[in-house]
């Protein structure tokens, strides 16, 4: 009996057993119903993590108005996320793909499946920052649930040990990610609906601070007036339509002539610029 309870309470909180049991007994409405209910635990948790968010986004602010970058390290479900966000910032705020960059364990093949053993090798992230010339004013940001995992966790303190700033995203408090990252971002949301499942809560947390840290900095930098993606990329007839209506709100032109205006200078922020420089605005 002893020697159960220390293996309990050795367990990281996101292996520990779930708070609910006989699932397979549960029916459909149960199911979502109790799903629902742990899933509104998680912005509780990432709320007590504001500060620690905070902190990390007022120095990558700093490196980035310098020239640095954004690298994400995870493996699986973690590093799906950190390589989404990072695939979503040239879109959205119109800079680069070479600011926000999201490295997984296995390649872009981990992406659809799973690639054995690939998170386990301690060394390999370093090696594939180095490919990018990494320096001092840019931040790495391992993202791991359990906080253990070793493609993670080496590729960080590697960083840390060469003068990037570090952060991490993890659900553990006590994990060797949380003690390397000189940053660390907690968000504790307890065990998941299907015991060691970090893809549901942990997935869930990671996403929403993902995008606040990312989302933060990208205004910060400029990328957003008013409450207005004025950079966005115009890569399809929606986002055609939705600069349009943005140029007709600021400047109260004609429809016709703020879609020319837009197709012509490639995005909302530059045909607002010209426009009020030949207009005397």
């Amino acid at each position: 009996m002893t020697e159960k309870k220390e293996n309990v309470k050795n367990l990281s909180i996101t292996e520990a057993s779930s708070n609910f049991d006989n699932l397979e007994m549960m029916s459909v409405k149960e199911l979502l119903t109790n799903i629902n209910h742990e899933d509104t635990t998680v912005p509780v948790a990432v709320e007590k993590a504001l500060p620690q968010i905070e902190d990390l986004v007022t120095r990558i602010v700093t490196r980035m108005k310098e020239g640095g970058r954004i690298f994400y390290l995870g493996a699986g479900t973690s590093g799906r996320l950190g390589v989404l966000d990072a695939s979503e910032i040239p879109p959205t705020f119109g800079v680069s793909s070479a600011r926000v960059i999201g490295l997984i364990a296995g390649g872009d093949k981990a992406l659809r499946s799973a690639v054995e053993a690939a998170e386990d090798d301690t060394e390999m992230a370093w090696k594939e920052l180095l490919v990018f010339n990494v320096d001092n004013n840019d931040i790495v940001i391992g993202i791991a649930a359990s906080g253990s995992t070793p493609y993670v966790v080496g590729g960080l303190a590697k960083a840390r040990e060469n003068g990037l700033l570090t952060g991490c995203i993890t659900c553990n408090p006590e994990s060797m990610l949380a003690e390397v990252a000189e940053c660390p971002i907690i968000v504790v949301v307890g065990p998941e609906f299907v015991t060691g499942s970090s893809r549901m809560k942990a997935g869930t947390a990671q996403k929403l601070v993902l995008n606040m840290i990312t989302t933060t900095v990208m205004i910060k930098l400029g990328r957003v007036k008013g409450n207005r993606m004025i950079n966005m990329q115009l890569t399809n007839r929606k986002l055609i339509e939705r600069g349009t209506r943005m140029i007709v709100d600021e400047l109260g032109i004609q429809r016709d002539a703020a879609r020319t205006l837009l197709l012509e200078h490639g995005s909302v922020k530059k045909a607002l610029e010209y426009y009020k420089s030949m207009n005397g605005k």
